[in-house]
């Protein structure tokens, strides 16, 4: 099943799951573990479950989850003209428009966020995105001009979205571009484990574009937890710099060294700051978030991503999140985690992979 749809711009960094498992075509019989994987939203999906499944059970699980995933991108791509995205995108300004409640909730969430990062997080971006060349406009990989760069920028604002959660409706108040692109794929991961666990699979991990969640294990026997991998921030290759165990919750990495282009021997980032309309041009190479909700640990590693390491880690530190940066050093790089991100893998975990706690002077580079 193929799909053109919601296209993340957090898509620069990834996290890798780490499991070996028999694909659910293979065999007729009862499975376990089971790996459902495919293409969604202009990326990949894989799907592992550790529990056992016959092949009606795989074939009824799969469709039930590509439902999910087809829901999403109705309501929230950029990448399709009969989304309610693109139509509300169209519609009037200052006039309410009823949206589906998953739309709303992702705006909520958008917003909220937005208001706790002071702008740096904000879904009314698209247009300055489409400008960079990073949206569905597709523009030639140019610098924008200084006069069209100013007038898109002045578009932008969060405060131009306003959101009536109770009457599932929301409006604009300027011409900007909604694009939830660095949210939705977070949202459209906890909707599959949502339905994952309504079929009553206990253990599995989904993995959309390298935001992962998990529930139970790997291996319910031994009960050995799902491990993940964060990538090492090069623009080459993929290989893993930690690897983490994850059971119950969600992670999600936004980075600026995959994504780009270049001109004239400047790199342009991705990930645009919408406080200034242009690329980030930081120290950051990447942020790791761990919180219950994907789409708010997608949201909050481009967050990060846009503040900075010592903005962003701040933030983190005074509102208890999960975060763990990898922040360049020349030609090498040092890892940070958040006092939340350090409590959640271990005093162990921190010592014998040097990475320092935001706070502690005490730290190593990282070649």
């Amino acid at each position: 099943m193929q799909h053109n749809a919601v296209k993340a711009l957090t898509m620069g960094a990834m996290l890798m799951a780490l499991a070996l498992v028999a694909g659910c075509e293979s065999e007729p019989e009862s499975q376990s573990p089971v790996r459902f994987e495919g293409s969604i939203f202009g990326t990949f999906y894989q799907i592992t479950v550790a529990d056992t499944l016959d092949q009606n059970a795989q074939e009824a699980l799969e469709d039930g989850f590509l439902d999910e995933l087809e829901r999403v991108d109705e309501a929230m791509s950029t990448y399709r003209d009969d989304s309610d995205l693109v139509a509300f995108n169209q519609a009037p300004l200052d006039e309410w428009q009823s949206l589906p409640p998953p739309l709303i909730k992702v705006m909520s969430i958008s917003q909220q966020i937005s208001r706790q990062s002071d702008g740096a997080f904000d879904v009314t971006i698209g247009g300055l995105v489409n400008l960079w060349s990073f949206g569905p406009e597709a523009r030639p990989e140019s610098v924008p001009g200084e006069g069209e760069l100013s007038a898109r920028l002045e578009q932008v604002g969060f405060d131009a979205l306003e959101v009536d959660t109770d009457g599932s409706r929301a409006r604009r108040s300027r011409d900007v571009f909604v694009d939830l692109s660095a949210v939705a794929k977070g949202y459209a991961t906890d909707r599959v484990a949502a339905y994952l666990d309504e079929q009553g699979i206990d253990n599995y991990l989904v993995n959309l574009g390298g935001d992962l969640t998990t529930s139970g294990y790997r291996d319910p026997d031994e009960q050995m937890p799902w491990r993940i991998g964060i990538e090492k921030p090069r623009s080459s290759g993929q290989s893993a710099q930690y690897i983490i165990p994850l059971s119950g919750l969600s992670a999600a990495t936004s980075g600026d060294y995959r994504n780009y282009f270049e001109q004239d021997g400047q790199r342009f980032s991705h990930t645009i700051d919408p406080r200034t309309g242009r690329p980030i041009s930081h120290s950051l190479a990447s942020v790791t978030v761990v919180h219950p909700s994907n789409a708010r640990a997608d949201a909050w590693a481009t967050a990060m991503t846009v503040l900075g390491g010592e903005e962003g880690m701040a933030l983190a530190q005074a509102l208890d999140l999960k975060v763990l940066m990898l922040v360049r050093d020349e030609d090498s790089w040092q890892s940070l985690a958040s006092p939340a991100f350090a409590d959640f893998i271990g005093a162990d975990f921190m010592a014998d992979h040097n990475i320092k706690v935001a706070g502690d002077t005490s730290a190593e580079t990282q070649g």
